[in-house]
């Protein structure tokens, strides 16, 4: 996505335009192996060395906020950023804390009476497990 792009989107979004939101969104549209906070940090420091770790973090959560980025929670592990727009659920390796994405299927929602008055902004499937290399490996073992 060139930089006129992740502008308008920055901005449809609320978010004003700065050089190290453009940094560290860039940086999540180009590496989809659902980066740590840390690694952001780490390599948008390398194109940009002004940028601090806490403006890399606010940013995130900023983004977050927004709505452009999606969190993903790893148990026991530092959450993972996401962000890839098109709708899908994701699968996390209990053993190597792999986080991969799943294709987008609809889940049914509960019912109102369920919900009582909360309201649901959005929804996601995490499937928890192993994954293929983690499940061959224990397989061999």
């Amino acid at each position: 996505m060139d930089a006129e792009r992740i502008r308008e989107s920055l901005e449809s979004n609320g978010l004003r335009f700065t050089s190290q939101r453009y940094c560290v969104m860039a940086f999540l549209l180009e590496h989809a192996g659902h980066p740590t906070a840390a690694e952001i940090f780490e390599g948008v420091n390398r194109l940009d060395p002004r940028l601090s770790r806490a403006t890399t973090y606010n940013n995130l959560r900023d983004l977050v906020q927004a709505g452009l980025v999606r969190e993903v929670a790893v148990e026991g592990r530092a959450a993972r950023f996401d962000a890839k727009s098109a709708e899908h659920h994701h699968f996390i390796c209990d053993w190597c804390g792999r986080v991969e994405d799943i294709a987008w299927y609809p889940v049914p929602r509960p019912g109102a009476a369920s919900l009582g008055k909360r309201v649901v902004r959005a929804s996601e499937l995490i499937l928890r497990g192993l994954c293929s290399a983690c499940a061959a490996e224990k397989a061999s073992q």
